[in-house]
């Protein structure tokens, strides 16, 4: 008798406690989480789509999927409360492999916390949500596995095939402008004239030149 006296105790405190703070708040919210995996993307479009699934407060990143920290995710994780919603555009936007989706899922889910992400629906905390889920949760793996693998073999063979292949972003300027952007430093201009004739920026100059006296430009 003890023990049922106990756990109703334990339920009425942690029901009262979750009606406490939406009294407080004035409701259950609606919180996105939006992330880039380079700098250079935009996050924009994201948003958006959240605002218009009913996001009240977006947060928002430029973090690659493969870094452990990412402090705007834990500020939601820590806004979050019991009867939220976390909404998200795609799987990938929450975390960088299955086995981490499934831990954060399910520990949204043990404080009451729903998930709605936008190209596969409402995941709720019920035997059939979290089969979906998890399928969809390895799928996902399964693609980003197989483009990576794409991209790696695509990289190999045009090592093989391709002499002039480098790995990276290309550069922005050829041999030939870098070439004439030297002579021109032979002949007396300065780094600030070059960049002004040529646009190549003075840290650039400076980076290429040192190459091209090594002879590996």
């Amino acid at each position: 008798m003890f023990i049922y006296i106990s756990a109703f105790k334990l339920w009425y405190k942690r029901k009262t406690s979750s009606q406490l703070r939406v009294i407080n708040r004035g409701h259950n919210m609606k919180i996105g989480y939006a992330r880039v995996s380079t700098f250079e993307q935009k996050l924009e479009s994201q948003i958006e789509v959240l605002k218009e699934a009913g996001a009240e407060e977006v947060f928002q990143e430029k973090f690659t999927g493969t870094t452990v920290e990412r402090p705007q995710f834990n500020l939601v994780l820590k806004k979050l409360e019991d009867g939220d919603t976390l909404i998200v555009t795609k799987l990938d936007r929450l975390a960088r492999n299955t086995r981490e989706v499934l831990e954060i899922v399910q520990s949204l889910f043990n404080r009451g916390i729903k998930v709605h992400i936008l190209n596969i629906g409402l995941i709720d905390n019920t035997p059939t949500g979290q089969l979906i889920f998890t399928i969809f949760s390895a799928f996902a793996q399964f693609e980003r596995d197989l483009i990576v693998t794409r991209t790696q073999e695509g990289k190999n063979f045009a090592k093989i095939h391709d002499p002039n292949f480098k790995e990276g972003r290309p550069q922005k300027f050829t041999k030939e402008q870098i070439q004439f952007a030297y002579e021109l430093k032979q002949q007396g201009m300065t780094n600030k004239m070059i960049e002004r004739k040529t646009g190549i920026s003075i840290a650039t100059q400076k980076r290429r030149f040192s190459l091209l006296n090594k002879g590996i430009l």
